[in-house]
């Protein structure tokens, strides 16, 4: 026998086995399949189920077979022959382009062969597996077969044709629906389509409806509760419609004729708006920027999104406020910026020439982005916050009128911090030579004009001073004594006075002096506050301060309190390092914007002198006010819910549902769902006995009903103590 020979049934032999067991594992579930289409779907489906079995178990065993091809019995004879020396390949190969060396490999491999039994290549069976399968198929053929059968209605059996032209008769019903939904264009949407008459689209969608009837009417309408109607025109079985929606609404069908649409319920089209873009304004931080020492560009950048994209450049409105007092003038110009990114989120970023808008001082730079989407016929336009550069003036002068004045943020005698840290310094130097006594006191010394310092800054964060008055108590002169002994240092007392100039006014300490007269009657209130208290009379001396600047003083209080602490303690060398950081802080608040001072206060009208002393009381109003109904907005949410609590039978309590109606066109805004608002007004029309149409309704109006106004409540009656002590005051004897 041949080589040749011998690899073609080995080959042959090995393809059978392949095309054996595909059989074996695909039979049961074909069985299984054919007898589940059987049972539960009718001899049709069955037959249809069984030939789709069997050509794909034909195709398998195929596929399976057609895979033992050259490669797979090389491979074969390579792993069980060892005699074949890995060289099987040559078996195959042309002897006309082989090698003297190759041909004895390949005489000798024919010779292995014939001397030898053919190799066997066929796969084994997997009993295991194929045991399995037989099993869970057996059982779920006879799940299928043992399986009860559905008991069928009389409504379930195949009509008569007079059965059936009889309910043909009583009603229509939709045999199939299709709702095609092409979006616009510029929203790169795919068009899809849904079995549904149900459906929620995008703003501008073009809808196209497929509906067949049973049986086929004369004509039929899409009819929306808002007043639009679509006819449906009649191609072959099919009714189609197209419109091109706008705005959200609901519809039914209604074919023409006599017999209705079963079931006959309302059909919902949700239309999602197309949101403008959101820009969010990443550089600067902050609306205003103060220009810095030698700045000569300006960096801006934004970041625009949108749900469908938005544009590829964005416009910078750039507006140049020069001058001052009355001589502004004006200069507008806009550029565009490219953007980068996404179609529906891009970023974009532009750095501003300063020395090209010819800016000098006291000049402002106001900048302002527009970022438009991409939406057709339409574009809708988001613009930024306006943006303001500010190069601020190297000196403010002091303005004067009865409206207010500008002064600087921190007067100059604010500025002996330095001196603190100069004297901390020299003492130091001095250490050396001074005794410990003295060194800790001259140390104490320069915390008590930090203190004071401190207590400056402080009035300008609305902070109390630390001189509270003296409580009336036992041990109100010990506190006297100490508050004395802290304050009362001499060198503490010439700082403070040397530290605060004349304008500065007096301290914010409000505490009770020597000085102070006796009050004039006991439980005044003038005079408890007088003694116990404090007013601020005087507006203008509250500094009005920005956030920033607000937080930046803050810090340097804070600062300054920990340098006090250690300069009291005796250690200026610890206090030093906190000194410079407040100094460092109070330089940033110096170099602040300006503010306002306003100066208000309460201006009485003037008196009319011929009207005094007599006695006429002509044109004046009375001082108690009259109770006026409070207005609760539109009352027709709140008529309504009020008649819907009565009984439907009930004629007096009819609800106006047209009243409603109208309210809520006008007013769609104020409902979370106005569609479910018309739905239900609807159904309550078409049923008005229905307990859960008005049930729900109700539900739905709840939302809209205005809160009750406060009202004043009665005087609460006095209790039996509460009588008893009300008689005995009327009894009492007046003094």
């Amino acid at each position: 026998m041949s080589a040749a020979t011998v690899l073609r049934r080995t080959k042959d032999a090995a393809r059978k086995r392949r095309i054996a067991i595909a059989l074996a594992a695909c039979l049961p579930w074909w069985l299984a399949l054919s007898v589940f289409a059987w049972r539960f779907a009718g001899p049709a489906i069955a037959i249809v189920a069984c030939v789709a079995g069997a050509l794909a178990t034909a195709a398998l065993a195929w596929r399976r077979a057609s895979a033992l091809d050259r490669r797979w019995l090389v491979r074969g004879l390579d792993a069980q022959r060892v005699d074949m020396d890995d060289s099987s390949d040559l078996l195959f190969a042309d002897a006309s382009t082989l090698n003297p060396l190759e041909r004895l490999q390949l005489a000798r491999l024919q010779h292995r062969l014939d001397g030898a039994p053919a190799p066997d290549l066929r796969a084994p069976w997997p009993t295991r597996t194929l045991a399995a399968g037989a099993l869970l198929a057996s059982a779920m053929i006879a799940i299928a077969t043992l399986w009860p059968a559905a008991s069928k209605s009389a409504a379930d059996v195949l009509p008569s044709r007079s059965t059936a032209t009889t309910a043909a008769a009583t009603r229509v019903r939709l045999a199939q629906q299709r709702l095609d939904i092409e979006p616009p264009g510029y929203t790169r949407l795919p068009k899809r389509t849904v079995d549904a008459l149900d459906a929620k689209v995008p703003e501008g969608a073009r809808l196209r409806w497929r509906l067949r009837f049973d049986p086929v009417p004369d004509a039929a309408t899409l009819v929306f509760l808002d007043g639009r109607r679509f006819d449906l025109r009649r191609e072959g079985d099919d009714w189609i419609a197209a419109a091109t929606l706008d705005k959200s609404g609901l519809y039914r069908i209604l074919p023409a004729g006599a017999l209705p649409l079963v079931p006959d319920r309302l059909q919902r089209i949700d239309v999602v708006r197309d949101r403008p873009p959101q820009i969010r304004v990443t550089t600067p931080g902050s609306n205003l920027t103060l220009r810095g020492i030698g700045q000569r560009q300006w960096a801006l950048a934004l970041e625009a999104s949108d749900d469908y994209g938005v544009s590829a450049n964005a416009r910078l409105r750039i507006t140049t406020a020069q001058g001052t007092g009355e001589n502004i003038t004006f200069r507008e110009q806009s550029r565009t910026i490219a953007g980068s990114g996404a179609a529906a989120s891009k970023r974009y970023a532009l750095r501003l020439d300063l020395d090209a808008l010819a800016l000098a001082e006291g000049d402002d730079v106001v900048v302002q982005f527009a970022v438009v989407d991409n939406r057709a016929g339409k574009p809708q336009t988001a613009r930024s916050a306006s943006y303001i550069l500010r190069w601020p003036l190297p000196q403010a002068e002091t303005g004067t009128g009865l409206e207010g004045l500008v002064k600087k943020t921190l007067p100059a005698y604010f500025r002996s911090q330095r001196q603190i840290i100069i004297d901390a310094e020299a003492l130091l130097k001095e250490k050396p030579k001074l005794a410990r006594d003295a060194f800790v006191q001259r140390s104490d010394g320069i915390g008590v004009d930090q203190r004071l310092l401190r207590l400056r800054y402080g009035q300008f964060l609305g902070e109390e001073s630390e001189g509270a008055p003296l409580l009336p108590t036992n041990d109100a002169e010990e506190e006297a004594k100490e508050r004395d002994h802290a304050d009362g240092d001499d060198h503490a007392a010439e700082t403070a006075s040397a530290a605060t100039p004349p304008e500065a006014g007096e301290d914010h300490d409000h505490g009770a002096t020597p000085d102070t007269p006796a009050a004039q009657g006991f439980g005044a209130s003038e005079d408890v506050l007088e003694q116990y208290g404090h007013t601020h009379d005087l507006p203008e001396a509250a500094t009005l301060l920005d956030p920033e600047t607000r937080t930046i003083l803050r810090a340097a209080l804070d600062q300054m309190w920990q340098s006090e602490l250690d300069l009291r303690q005796g250690e200026p060398d610890a206090a030093l390092p906190f000194a410079y950081k407040a100094l460092d802080f109070i330089k940033q608040v110096q170099q602040a914007s300006r503010i306002y001072l306003a100066r208000v206060g309460y201006e009485q009208a003037p008196v009319d002198e011929g009207r005094r002393l007599t006695g006429k009381r002509d044109g004046l109003a009375s001082r108690r006010d009259a109770l006026v109904a409070a207005d609760t907005g539109d009352a027709e949410p709140e008529v309504l819910w009020r008649a819907l609590r009565a009984a439907p039978h009930d004629a007096d309590a009819k609800p106006d549902l047209e009243a409603f109606a109208g309210w809520l066109r006008r007013n769609e805004t104020r409902a979370e769902d106005p569609l479910a608002l018309v739905a239900a007004l609807d159904a309550l029309e078409r049923a008005p006995d229905c307990d859960d149409c008005r049930r729900r309704l109700r539900g739905l109006l709840w939302p809209l009903l205005a809160p009750p106004p406060a009202a004043p409540s009665p005087r609460i009656a006095a209790d039996r103590s509460g009588r008893a002590y009300l008689d005995a005051l009327q009894q009492a004897e007046p003094e």
